[in-house]
This record gives C-alpha cells, sequence and structure tokens, in this order.
C-alpha cells in the first residue's frame, strides 16, 4: 500500500518552482557533472536568463554529501565563478538558499554593457574582434545596434562619435551574443536585448 505521505524535498522544491518559476532554476545537482562542465553551464545558463531580462535565479549545486571529503567539487567551481560573473556584469549579488543552492541576482542589460567600460574607468577603447557577424544581421537589428552604439557613446561623452560606432556596435554585438540562444529565434532575442539597453539606458 502506497503512503500518502510527501516527501520534504518535494515540497521544497514545489516551493522553489513557485518562487523562481522552472525556467529560472538550474539544477547541476540532478546531472553530476564535472566541476569545469558546471562552471561552463552555469555561465551560459546565467547569461542567457541575464539577456531575457531574468531578475533572480535559482542555482541548485548541490552539498556534496556523497563527493569526497564531504566537499561538493560542483559548488566550489560555482563559488569561484560568481565573482568573476561580477566583475563582466552578469551577476549583482548572491546568497545562499540552502547549504546546496544558491539564489543569484543578475544585472540589467545595460550594467551588462557598461562592465568593461567600469573597468576601464571608462576609457574608450575598440576591443579587436571579426567584423563578419555584424553582416549576417537583418537591417532591423543592425539599426537597433547602430542606435546603441551611439547613444552609449553619446552618454560616454564622446566627441564625434561616428568615427566609433562600428567599432562599438562589435564591443556591443559580443557582449550580447553570449546571452543569446542559438535558434531560429535567435535574432529576434538578440533585437529584444537591445531594444531593453536602449530603454534602461534613458531611464
Amino acid at each position: 500500500m502506497r503512503s500518502g505521505r510527501v516527501s520534504l524535498h518535494s515540497v521544497w522544491k514545489a516551493f522553489d518552482e513557485a518562487e523562481f518559476g522552472t525556467k529560472n532554476i538550474l539544477n547541476l545537482r540532478e546531472s553530476l557533472p564535472t566541476a569545469a562542465d558546471a562552471r561552463h553551464r552555469a555561465e551560459a545558463w546565467l547569461r542567457e536568463r541575464q539577456v531575457s531580462g531574468t531578475s533572480e535565479v535559482l542555482l541548485i549545486t548541490g552539498r556534496g554529501n556523497q563527493s569526497p571529503g564531504g566537499v561538493s567539487a560542483v559548488r566550489g567551481a560555482i563559488v569561484a565563478l560568481l565573482p568573476a560573473l561580477r566583475r563582466r556584469g552578469v551577476v549583482t549579488e548572491w546568497r545562499e538558499h540552502t547549504p546546496g543552492s544558491f539564489v543569484v541576482k543578475l544585472g540589467s542589460i545595460s550594467f551588462l554593457l557598461d562592465a568593461p567600460r567600469r573597468k576601464r574607468d571608462h576609457a574608450l577603447v575598440a576591443t579587436p574582434s571579426d567584423p563578419r557577424p555584424l553582416a549576417e544581421l537583418d537591417s532591423s537589428t543592425l539599426l537597433l545596434l547602430r542606435r546603441l552604439a551611439v547613444r552609449s557613446l553619446e552618454s560616454l561623452g564622446v566627441q564625434h562619435p561616428e568615427k566609433f560606432v562600428e567599432a562599438e556596435m562589435l564591443i556591443k554585438f559580443n557582449s550580447l551574443a553570449g546571452g543569446v540562444a542559438p535558434g531560429m529565434e535567435g535574432e529576434g532575442r538578440l533585437r529584444n536585448a537591445i531594444s531593453t539597453a536602449l530603454e534602461q539606458l534613458d531611464e
């Protein structure tokens, strides 16, 4: 005869899904990745969630009870990753939710785009890059990207921003593209991210 009891784990899982939504929870514990794989997956996922406009997510690492020495290598990898992502403008803060999970607050898109400038004290530095991906973009996407580049340069007080627009477009594209999931609707998601960045710059 089956017990009518519901496990405590199921109850907490239901609470987490209600609070964050299933799309905003990454459970690294279930797939048992290596520390390197966990770091790669977490960074890609956090960037994608940031560009999608999510403000807060839940990252489950596990406590490491079954790991050698009772220490989770995955948890250690994530603890090391989060400060690096804060410097890059992806996350702003995090806190322990349970001994095996973290609540991570994501930066706005404008925070992401401004992160390299913040590190360089807002010096105008052109980042060498391959311009070919821009040639593959739709004209409407390029127009939005150009608007974002000009608006960003103007906000920095750059004189004659038209001289730097192409380089700035590449910088913005490279910053945003890493968080856009590939697929048929990828460019549409990129346009949404650019539009959001423009709105945030005007706030």
